[in-house]
């Protein structure tokens, strides 16, 4: 069956090591959205963080989305929520008692900002929020509404510390249960709620446009990116990059994201 939508990761897969998109793949990817293929670009980042590089690929409006804060958010790129999946002030308190566990930075994403208890910021709480063109709101506790939701946690750490692999080794049995987690980076550790993400938010996506499971091709290279390589219908590539999780769930192992993997792929199978 024919390809109908592309859903692509962008760290590590879409972006290369120089955090843009290599000219070939650009052009490949227009190429598939001009035959009617829609691109979806598939990231932990929000929406704010994703636009740049939807604009790059000539996406913008109404019937262009996005999934974000790792499936967590669907969206169209005029903004429109299409779907999302909230965490609360239970959570909050939870969250606060995982950062405990080590000496890690912890944040909360909305759709607006990143919201955070800490006064001193890891390097790559920063980057997160600049990569994404978010502020971070520094705020006390009871500053906090009992209102407040979120969509994803971040904790994170300084490059060269193991303090988030001691958090990683430390979180208890029940919060996996109750929160899907992922070891995104070596500095960095995200967390939804329950059934939030990028496999099920494609899944929905896909739905919502009448399109079957495979008629969808996925593109990954990280934790985060596994549930959609876990669904048994998508067609599932790979990068050279990606981690061995990733490579052993797909049915094939394109080039990796400096040299235009995606592109490689799209024109061995799709185009």
């Amino acid at each position: 069956m024919a390809i109908k939508m592309i859903a692509v990761d962008l760290d590590g897969t879409l972006l290369t090591s120089g955090n843009n998109i290599s000219p070939e793949t650009q052009r490949t990817l227009q190429v598939a959205s001009s035959q009617g293929i829609k691109v979806v670009l598939a990231s932990g980042r929000p929406l704010s963080g994703v636009l740049p590089f939807d604009e790059q690929l000539g996406l913008s409006g109404d019937d262009q989305y996005a999934v974000v804060f790792n499936g967590a958010v669907v969206q169209n790129l005029a903004g429109k929520v299409l779907m999302s999946q909230e965490m609360d002030y239970r959570d909050f308190n939870t969250m606060l008692r995982l950062q405990r566990l080590a000496h890690v930075n912890l944040h909360f994403e909305t759709t607006e900002c990143f919201w955070t208890l800490d006064r001193d910021l890891s390097v790559q709480m920063q980057i997160n929020a600049a990569f994404t063109d978010n502020e971070i709101r520094v705020r006390n506790r009871d500053e906090i509404p009992k209102n407040f939701t979120f969509n994803k946690v971040g904790f994170t750490c300084n490059r060269g510390s193991d303090q988030i692999e001691k958090l990683w080794n430390s979180i208890p049995d029940w919060a996996f249960q109750s929160y899907d987690i992922v070891h995104s980076l070596d500095t960095c550790i995200e967390l939804n709620a329950i059934g939030a993400s990028k496999g099920n938010a494609v899944m929905d996506l896909a739905e919502r446009l009448k399109l079957s499971q495979n008629e969808i091709m996925v593109f990954g290279d990280q934790g985060n990116d596994l549930s959609m390589f876990e669904n048994p219908e998508f067609k599932k590539v790979a990068m050279g990059n990606a981690i061995s999780d990733i490579k052993d769930r797909a049915d094939y192992i394109t080039d990796d994201n400096d040299h235009n993997g995606i592109a490689k792929a799209l024109k061995k199978f799709v185009l």
